[in-house]
């Protein structure tokens, strides 16, 4: 068996006849250095501050929001003028409505384009400039995708302010997240499954749909996930393109679609407006528990995505 050792060169070990050892350096040989423990003291200590602010923003946050959340204010109407109605019901279903429409329209755009770039794309210099697009739309501020969806959406396709404008406005803030994800997801898929599938005789397209594709999706449902939470927590966006209003949509299939077209403020800008303009004497206490009621289904969502991921592993 070799020895993971290394010796000194035969002349600089002792003479025979000597009862001293050759001297063996190990190259396990662990050298201990100021500098490593002052890297190990930051590492540790900014890993502390940053889960000690982190816990202190969530007790804060959740020790001023739940007591004032109740059946009542889960399920009622809210009013500006009326102290009695303090619920945010129409906002929990605003909320819903730009969720679901956003990535019924951001999923299959973003999912394709995906696969398109890592399956049939020739890599070259085009794929390479739409990957470095994608990643500056990324980073780009979300104020000026509300500033964008408010000039097309509302002015020129003369949606108005609206959830429909808004959720179109969401797929653009949403869809560089998820092309990305995806596409890192189906490069991690290792090539021999393709090829293996292709020498049996399957098609391109059966390939990708029945094997990469499955492969792939922990880190598609990842993506998908990671989009729902920006959009449940964005505020800039949503501000210029789908409005404050807070009344409940119509009774009946044609009210429910009828309320796509109109003006309608989710959780996240019901927080602001009560927060930093709202005349109510409990409009903080109505942020705070808005505020608990987010950080409570950010978590809800989060627990899912979690439990849906190992279902697929173990398929």
């Amino acid at each position: 068996m070799p020895n993971n050792a290394e010796t000194l060169p035969r002349s600089a070990m002792p003479a025979q006849g000597q009862d001293s050892q050759p001297v063996v350096f190990s190259l396990y040989t662990k050298k201990k250095r100021p500098s490593d423990l002052l890297l190990k003291i930051a590492i540790y200590g900014a890993a502390v501050i940053t889960v000690v602010i982190l816990a202190g923003i969530l007790i804060y946050i959740l020790a001023n929001g739940l007591p004032a959340i109740s059946w009542d204010f889960l399920t009622s109407t809210f009013s500006q003028s009326s102290e009695t109605e303090r619920g945010i019901l129409p906002m929990l279903i605003n909320t819903l409505y730009i969720v679901l429409i956003t990535l019924l329209i951001a999923t299959p755009i973003g999912i394709c384009s995906a696969i398109y770039l890592t399956q049939y794309a020739k890599q070259g210099r085009l794929v390479k400039t739409i990957r470095f697009t994608t990643e500056v739309l990324s980073g780009i501020p979300s104020i000026i995708f509300g500033l964008f969806g408010y000039s097309v959406f509302c002015i020129l396709f003369r949606l108005n302010t609206s959830i429909l404008a808004g959720c179109l406005t969401m797929t653009i803030c949403i869809l560089p997240t998820i092309v990305r994800t995806t596409e890192e997801s189906l490069l991690a898929v290792p090539s021999s499954y393709k090829e293996g599938a292709m020498a049996l005789g399957a098609g391109k397209l059966r390939v990708v749909l029945g094997i990469v594709l499955p492969c792939a999706m922990p880190g598609v449902l990842t993506s998908v996930i990671l989009a729902m939470g920006r959009i449940v927590g964005e505020s800039a966006a949503l501000l210029y393109t789908a409005g404050l209003s807070y009344y409940m949509p119509k009774e009946g299939v044609e009210g429910a679609i009828q309320h796509i077209t109109e003006s309608g403020r989710t959780l996240t800008l019901h927080l602001y407006q009560t927060a930093m303009e709202s005349t109510r004497p409990d409009s903080f206490q109505i942020a705070f528990a808005t505020a608990a009621v987010l950080l409570v289904l950010i978590f809800v969502l989060n627990l899912l995505a979690a439990a849906i991921s190992k279902v697929l592993k173990k398929g």
